[in-house]
C-alpha cells in the first residue's frame, strides 16, 4: 500500500503487556504471528532462559521455546533480530555467530548460513533483517558499517556503504525496515539518525537528527514501517519510541503504559517480598520503556514493542483515518496545533 497524503491522527492507545522477566528476559525483538502465536526473541543468559524464541499467545500463556544457547545447529549466541517468511518460517540474525539461521514453527532446524569477513557478502555483526517485497533479504551488516541484501537462501546480491557520519555512510548500523515501494530505511546507531535508500541503496535523505531539543534520537535500535508510511524507531537511550512520517517529520513519541501481565500477576501474588515491594514504591516508572530495541507493527496497526530492559512486550494500537489533498488546507508556513 502507498504512503498516505495525509493523516487524521486521533491517538495511539496502549492495549496491553505480555511476557515476564524469567519468560521473555532481555526481549530483543517482537513479532506476531498468522497462527495468533506471539513469538519473542530473547538474549537472557542461561539461569533465566537462554537465547532463544519464546512463544506466547494474546492471553500471555506460555508454549515453550524454540532454539536455545550455543553454537551448533538451531542454537544461537546474541540473536538480535527475528522474521517471519512468506513460508511461515522463522528467521534469526546472529551477531556472535555471523550467521542467519532459519527454523521451522515447530521448532526443527532448517539451514544456516553467513562467513565471517569484511568482503562482500561476509558478515560482521548482523543484526537488522528486513524481507522487501522481491523477497530479497536485506541486512545490516554492523561492524562492516554497511547494508546487504541477499537471496533468503544467502546468495550475495549487493551492498553499499562505509564508516562515516556522511550521507549514505554508517556507523555501526542496527535495525532496517523496507517501504511498501521497496524504499529502505537504516537506523544509523552511533551517527543518531534515521537514513532513507532508494531500494538499489542510493540516498535519498536522512532524519532524526535534532541537536536543539529533546526530539533527536540517542541511539536508534530497531525500526519498522507501516502501511501508512509512518516509521516507527525504539530509541533505546531516549527510552522512547519515536515516530515520523512518510517524509521524516517527527510525529510523537510513546513513553510506555505497561501493567502487569497475567503471567508477571500471578508471580508477584505468590511472593510476599515482591508484594511488599510493590506495595510500598511509587509505580509510576514502571510502566515506562527501558531500553526498547525491537518494534514491529503489524497490517491491523498494532505496534508491538520489546522493552529490553523490562523483560516484556508493551502493545499499541494506531487511531488514524487517511485523508484525501482536497479534505485540508494547503501546508501553513508557521504550524501550531492548541486544543482549547
Amino acid at each position: 500500500m502507498a504512503a498516505a497524503d495525509a493523516l487524521f491522527r486521533c491517538g495511539f492507545p496502549y492495549v496491553k503487556t505480555l511476557g515476564m522477566r524469567r519468560v521473555t528476559s532481555a526481549a530483543v525483538d517482537v513479532i506476531p504471528g498468522s497462527d495468533g502465536r506471539v513469538y519473542v526473541l530473547v538474549r537472557a543468559e542461561i539461569p533465566i532462559g537462554g537465547c532463544c524464541i519464546r512463544i506466547l499467545n494474546w492471553e500471555d500463556e506460555d508454549f515453550g521455546t524454540i532454539g536455545e544457547t550455543g553454537s551448533g545447529d538451531g542454537q544461537f549466541s546474541w540473536p538480535t533480530k527475528l522474521l517471519i517468511d512468506q513460508d511461515e518460517n522463522l528467521i534469526v540474525s546472529d551477531e556472535a555467530l555471523n550467521r542467519i539461521t532459519v527454523m521451522a514453527k515447530d521448532g526443527s532446524f532448517l539451514y544456516k548460513w553467513g562467513q565471517t569477513g569484511e568482503k562482500e557478502g561476509q558478515l560482521n555483526r548482523p543484526s537488522g533483517m528486513a524481507l522487501d517485497k522481491d523477497n530479497n533479504l536485506i541486512i545490516v551488516d554492523s561492524f562492516n558499517h554497511r547494508v546487504q541484501k541477499f537471496t533468503k537462501n544467502g546468495d550475495y546480491i549487493s551492498s553499499w556503504g562505509h564508516q562515516g557520519s556522511g550521507p549514505g555512510q554508517f556507523s555501526y548500523p542496527w535495525g532496517v525496515a523496507v517501504r511498501g515501494d521497496n524504499h529502505i530505511f537504516v537506523s544509523d546507531w552511533k551517527n543518531n539518525r534515521i537514513q532513507h535508500f532508494t531500494e538499489e541503496g542510493t540516498f535519498v535523505k536522512e532524519f532524526g537528527q535534532d541537536n536543539k531539543n529533546e526530539l533527536g534520537l540517542n541511539r536508534p535500535a530497531g525500526i519498522t514501517i507501516d502501511q501508512d508510511g509512518d516509521v516507527y524507531v525504539a530509541d533505546r537511550d531516549n527510552n522512547r519510541i519515536a515516530i515520523f512520517d512518510a517524509n521524516g517529520r517527527y510525529v510523537q513519541k510513546l513513553l510506555g503504559d505497561s501493567q502487569l501481565t497475567g503471567m508477571a500477576r500471578q508471580y508477584v501474588k505468590t511472593n510476599p517480598v515482591v508484594l511488599r515491594l510493590r506495595e510500598m514504591s511509587q509505580l509510576d516508572d514502571q510502566k515506562l520503556f527501558r531500553f526498547p530495541v525491537g518494534v514491529t507493527v503489524d497490517n491491523n496497526g498494532m505496534l508491538w514493542v520489546a522493552d529490553y530492559g523490562s523483560h516484556r512486550i508493551q502493545i499499541y494500537k494506531k487511531d488514524a483515518e487517511r485523508l484525501q489533498p482536497h479534505e485540508l488546507e494547503p501546508p501553513l508556513k508557521s504550524p501550531k496545533l492548541i486544543i482549547n
